[in-house]
């Protein structure tokens, strides 16, 4: 070691201790890590507006809710009001049918009774005829009658209509009118029993078209 490296000042050490590195390659600072600029993060400090800015969304929260409520209770009711008139449809539509097939029959059974009183009259006809047969004339004319009475009855027939057996059964004020009575003991019947038919009586299907006039034993 030579007398200046000896007593060399330590200045002069740190000098060049810390003299400045050669500058590097250009490509040694492309392939260096970018240096990442700070991030400011923001800091949420609650101000004073935010108590109010939570009531405000407080109170529109509440306002959309009764919003809903409303829209809810007038849907209710519209459904409500849509299925008592759907009901009301259903009824009248039962309603309308009924009242269609009250006259349908109605009608129905004022043209059968028109035809029952033609029916009536051939039998009058037939059954004074009958009691007058000896006349030539009365005895041609009673097999168009006959012909045509059983006419009528296999039409009626064909609608629904049949005679009513009244002769010898139990009078049933149902199926019986009563027009007459007579004595059970003088006619040997048992009391209620209906001794023979004034009128013919007929059943349309299962019901009374028209109830047999009779004679009762009483």
């Amino acid at each position: 070691m030579s007398e200046r490296d000896r007593y060399v000042l330590p200045d002069e050490q740190a000098v060049e201790q810390t003299e400045p590195a050669a500058p590097a390659e250009v490509g040694d600072a492309e392939q260096a890590a970018p240096v990442e600029e700070p991030v400011e993060i923001p800091v949420n400090v609650a101000g004073p507006a935010e108590p109010a800015a939570a009531a405000a969304e407080s109170e529109e929260v509440a306002s959309l809710r009764q919003e809903v409520e409303r829209y809810r209770q007038e849907a209710e009711r519209n459904w409500q009001q849509f299925l008592h008139a759907a009901a009301d449809l259903e009824n009248y539509k039962k309603t309308a049918a009924k009242v269609q097939r009250d006259a349908v029959d109605r009608t129905r059974r004022q043209m059968l009774h028109v035809i029952l009183t033609a029916v009536d009259n051939l039998e009058r006809a037939i059954r004074y005829a009958e009691a007058n047969a000896d006349n030539a004339a009365v005895a041609a004319i009673l097999d168009g009658l006959r012909i045509t009475h059983r006419s009528l009855l296999d039409s009626l027939g064909n609608l629904g209509v049949q005679p009513l057996e009244a002769a010898g059964q139990k009078f049933d004020p149902a199926l019986h009118e009563a027009v007459a009575v007579a004595s059970a003991e003088e006619t040997g019947a048992e009391p209620g029993t209906v001794l023979d038919v004034v009128q013919q009586g007929y059943l349309l299907g299962q019901e009374v078209l028209r109830p047999a006039r009779v004679r009762v034993a009483q």
